[in-house]
């Protein structure tokens, strides 16, 4: 068996976790979640940093436009720089959502490590407001941001590409769920 085929298997197996029966409950869970809050006419708000922020973006797109959640991300360049710069880059977005959020809006919170400050912090401040939380995070189990979540997605990976493709995964799950299909036209 040739180095490329053994490591492309074992590059395979770490993305098994990602369909344990366990992570059904949750994403029933965020379904019915960001039905009610569409029921409310509230909205689903998004943040992460590098890759998780472009994964933010891409699930409010998704959310918003398919399964007709109203939904905000914090990926717009003028918001970053000055909400960083007066209120310093790790409470930037918890900023944002003091600004943002309205009563019956839930934040979906996307970092790999669960560990990044701007985010954990964003989730403090929504846990203190009332906020429903949900995060996905990997690497370790008992990150800061995951024990904030009202609903958790956690990936058993190490690895920044497994866990972040898993991570969309499990998003536009969700959206095909408030659909009621996989296969739909989008325009």
């Amino acid at each position: 068996m040739s180095d490329w085929k053994i490591w492309l298997d074992e590059y395979y197996a770490k993305f098994r976790p990602a369909f344990d029966p366990a992570v059904y409950e949750n994403l029933v869970a965020f379904r019915d979640m960001a039905a009610e809050v569409r029921d409310r006419k509230s909205k689903l708000i998004f943040a992460g940093n590098g890759a998780s922020a472009s994964i933010s973006s891409h699930g409010r797109v998704d959310f918003t436009k398919q399964g007709k959640v109203r939904s905000l991300d914090f990926n717009e360049p003028n918001l970053i720089t000055a909400f960083s710069n007066d209120y310093g880059y790790e409470n930037w977005i918890a900023r944002a959502l003091k600004a943002f959020a309205d009563d019956g809006d839930a934040c979906v919170f996307t970092s790999v490590s669960g560990t990044s400050p701007n985010i954990v912090k964003a989730a403090e401040y929504a846990r203190s407001t009332g906020l429903k939380v949900v995060t996905f995070t990997g690497k370790s189990a008992d990150n800061p941001l995951k024990a904030l979540g009202d609903i958790n997605f956690w990936m058993d990976s190490s690895a920044y590409n497994v866990v972040e493709a898993v991570h969309m995964m499990w998003l536009t799950t969700v959206v095909d769920m408030l659909i009621g299909k996989a296969e739909y036209s989008v325009s």
